[in-house]
């Protein structure tokens, strides 16, 4: 049976990410990077699908488990017959191998300990021949090769390693698993100072951080989140270090996150550089200009980790999926669905670079040139929108105002910065769109603006209308969106994306998922924006009330269910709850930053 998402921890070394449940299975890990393929892919399947397991024998309950300070290294305390026990997860960072350490400490008494470690390559699919080199045992499968250092004896049976070791209050047993690609081999290393220096590493990083205040501890956690989904050779950010964790249990809503998305490129800019990272901040940009170099026509709404575009979609019949939730899907084909709204994102976050002081790069502004040739020609095209709905093409009110969101920055950085460029027409173009969502995308029977023109339906994207400065929060039609998506899309507090009608396939497929977790900390930006304080911290708390006793975030809320769906951690979930809580502590805000860039 699946566990819960909540009960499973993150770590990471800014090139790949393990989940370890609260029970002390690593169940997801995948080797050398983000979007290779997993070596332990329990997660989506059984244990025989590739796991390690390192738990007490026998009875035993997990007391407490917790970070280490303000960092990546899990510390998961296990009571059992005989004593107490503590285990250390700790993906290093500068060791110059991948790998995943994990540090048994006898606490009290004298416990004997449990570890079965199957890897099993490929998602689970090919196991490896182990053999012995003295005190190691290599695990070798066609490219991948991973050594297991083991200070106890560990027998090698039909694929698995396992073994049985005491420790008693005040030893340390150290089990390190290490990933070589062909042309590398397996360094020595002191995994206690490997440990050490990785926190260090980690609490260094956060101490960097400019903000404080009553939110400062979930922002400090989404921060590292964050900074541990960057894949740091690049500085691209992955969506999720998962693929189909599916958005409603049993269902088939269960896509591939491990890739990086163009349309968190103005807040996750924003975010780093609000929280005083501007390093993080250049990186991204940077990884921006480098994936969408080339032609806008070919312009993709996602990229691979180092700009790769090449994302195609296949299904892994031979797993069962988390919690029978099938197909279990690798790549994504939504990478090349037309989604305007992406072209207004770039645009906003090279602006935002630009205004925030950042270096220019003068590449960014040729970029930007040619999207807006782009976008003059085919922001009136239908699109499948920022929910990469697999059905027929709409004009999706979002991505109309995106369009606008192109131009106005396009005519801000030529008044502000003096680029060069075509600002009357610009203004034009801006205007147009402007006039054309007003008119098309409004229902002024119901004074709300629609997912798409002619619909009489609501989506939770139009809560983003005020944050990028198409209209002021308190402008009666925005009002009257938000009461809209209030009553049509809220529930106990929470916000879905848009409504399912059962047994109809709103968006080509079946209905059916959890509420949006982002979506609530966009509503509690529009209640910011509006002044209501008091309404914008209730709901901002009631979505931190869902996260997992780490800090973490799925992408989505089951409320039914009290549970957490959808890959996790959600690169997105962490970055907005990041946004919110800088504009419920800073005067000026990532939203407001942005909102308040409209009257300038």
């Amino acid at each position: 049976m699946s566990l819960p998402l909540e009960e499973y921890g993150f770590i990471g070394n800014t090139q790949t990410a393990c989940l370890i449940s609260r029970d002390g299975s690593a169940d997801w890990l995948c080797l050398p990077r983000f979007d290779s393929a997993a070596c332990f892919a329990a997660l989506l399947g059984e244990p025989e699908h590739g796991r390690w397991s390192l738990a007490p024998a026998g009875r035993h309950a997990q007391t407490a488990r917790g970070y280490l300070g303000d960092s990546l290294v899990l510390a998961t305390d296990f009571t059992a017959d005989g004593g107490e026990v503590r285990v250390v997860d700790c993906m290093p960072v500068d060791t110059g191998n991948d790998r995943l350490i994990r540090r048994v400490e006898g606490l009290r008494g004298s416990v004997e300990m449990e570890t079965e470690l199957r890897l099993r390559f490929d998602y689970g699919l090919s196991e490896p021949w182990l053999r012995r080199d003295g005190n190691r045992v290599l695990a070798i499968a066609g490219p991948h090769t991973v050594v297991v250092d083991s200070p106890v004896p560990l027998r090698t049976q039909d694929g698995v390693l396992s073994g049985r070791f005491r420790v008693a209050a005040g030893e340390v047993a150290d089990l390190c698993l290490t990933y070589l690609r062909p042309d590398e081999s397996a360094s020595r290393i002191s995994p206690a100072a490997a440990i050490g220096r990785t926190r260090e590493w980690w609490q260094s990083w956060a101490d960097q951080c400019t903000v404080d205040g009553p939110y400062r501890a979930p922002l400090i956690r989404s921060l590292l989140t964050l900074k541990a989904l960057t894949y740091a050779p690049s500085g691209g950010i992955v969506a999720a270090p998962t693929t189909s964790l599916p958005e409603r249990l049993g269902g088939v809503r269960n896509w591939d996150y491990r890739y990086c998305w163009i349309r968190d490129a103005t807040f996750a800019l924003l975010a780093f550089l609000d929280a005083g990272y501007k390093q993080e901040a250049v990186a991204w940009r940077e990884w921006l200009l480098r994936a969408v170099a080339g032609s806008p026509e070919q312009m993709q709404i996602m990229y691979g980790v180092y700009g790769d575009r090449r994302l195609t979609e296949v299904s892994l019949d031979w797993l069962p999926g988390y919690a029978g939730s099938t197909p279990v899907r690798i790549g994504n084909a939504a990478a090349r669905q037309l989604q305007l709204d992406v072209h207004g994102e770039l645009m906003d976050a090279l602006h935002q670079a630009r205004a925030s002081g950042i270096e220019p790069d003068p590449e960014a502004w040729l970029v930007q040139r040619k999207l807006l040739d782009f976008l003059e020609s085919h922001w009136s095209e239908p699109d499948e929108g920022i929910w990469e709905m697999r059905g027929p093409h709409r004009h999706f009110t979002h991505s109309k105002v995106m369009a606008w969101v192109a131009a106005d920055r396009a005519v801000k950085d030529v008044e502000r910065f003096d680029m060069d460029g075509p600002i009357d027409r610009w203004r034009r173009l801006r205007a147009d769109i402007f006039e054309e969502v007003c008119a098309n995308g409004y229902d002024p029977d119901r004074n709300t603006f629609t997912q798409s023109y002619g619909s009489p339906e609501v989506d939770a994207a139009l809560l983003l209308m005020a944050p990028v400065g198409f209209l002021p929060a308190r402008d009666s039609r925005i009002a009257g969106t938000v009461t809209a998506v209030e009553e049509d899309l809220c529930r106990d507090g929470f916000v879905h994306r848009y409504r399912h009608k059962p047994h109809t396939k709103v968006d080509g497929l079946p209905a059916g998922e959890g509420a949006f977790l982002a979506a609530s900390f966009w509503l509690a930006d529009n209640y910011l924006l509006r002044g209501d304080v008091d309404r914008a911290r209730a709901t901002f708390e009631r979505a931190l009330s869902v996260g997992n006793d780490l800090g973490l975030f799925a992408e989505e809320y089951d409320i039914d269910g009290a549970r957490q769906v959808g890959n996790f951690p959600q690169a997105m979930s962490h970055l907005y709850l990041v946004n919110t809580a800088l504009n419920l502590t800073q005067v000026t805000g990532p939203a407001r930053h942005r909102a308040e860039d409209r009257r300038r």
